[in-house]
């Protein structure tokens, strides 16, 4: 999405498979991290949490593999990427320092990967019922914010994930990132305010 003319912004909405694969092993693995976010919805623990110091080096590689889910240009792995086959094309690791995290997913590979698939069909036919209300959502917003502030919107851009997580609210996962729960962007007047201080931060 862009405004015409002068300063440009470009906001990409999506329910990025990947973004949800990685929250659902958040989840099945006993990830505590990013701890201000929400727990997805109706999703939780799989079997026994490994023994502390296996669990603690889970955590950390979940983390980097988080930061470069969500924002794979700003933070680009230090060693190359192998694909875990359990999981097709959809997940990638680094060859080394990812070891603990390799071996715990793969018995998860079936149900995350069904389960990322109907979240992001979910999010599809959600979004089809809104048709032209994204754009509107976002360029209302930054209208508002620069009648507020009487002057053009500086470039930016801003990634909205749409996720299934508890509660109603928006938080930054990354520095360009926000998750935003499905039930707040189902609802069109808290959306606009609760996207607003995000587009004034930006703007």
């Amino acid at each position: 999405m862009h405004a015409g003319g002068g300063p440009s912004w470009v906001i990409r909405e999506n329910a990025s498979r990947a973004v949800l694969l990685a929250l659902y092993l958040r989840e099945v693995l006993s990830i505590a991290s990013p701890v201000e976010l929400p727990r997805l919805r109706d999703v939780g623990p799989v079997g026994d949490r490994l023994p502390t110091d296996r669990q603690d080096a889970l955590e950390r590689q979940w983390r980097e593999w988080w930061a470069m889910t969500v924002e794979p240009e700003a933070h680009p792995s230090p060693v190359p990427l192998d694909l875990v086959p359990a999981y097709d094309t959809e997940v990638a690791l680094p060859t080394t320092g990812a070891e603990e995290l390799a071996a715990a997913i793969v018995p998860h590979a079936e149900a995350a990967r069904a389960w990322a698939e109907w979240a992001h069909d979910q999010y599809r036919t959600a979004s089809a019922s809104r048709r032209g209300d994204s754009y509107r959502a976002y360029a209302g917003s930054i209208a508002e914010h620069e009648r507020e502030v009487g002057r053009r919107a500086h470039s930016f851009e801003l990634n909205v994930e749409v996720m299934p997580l508890q509660g109603v609210g928006v938080w930054w996962i990354g520095s360009m990132t926000v998750a935003v729960t499905d039930s707040l962007r189902s609802d069109a007047a808290a959306f606009d305010d609760a996207i607003h201080p995000i587009i004034a931060e930006l703007a």
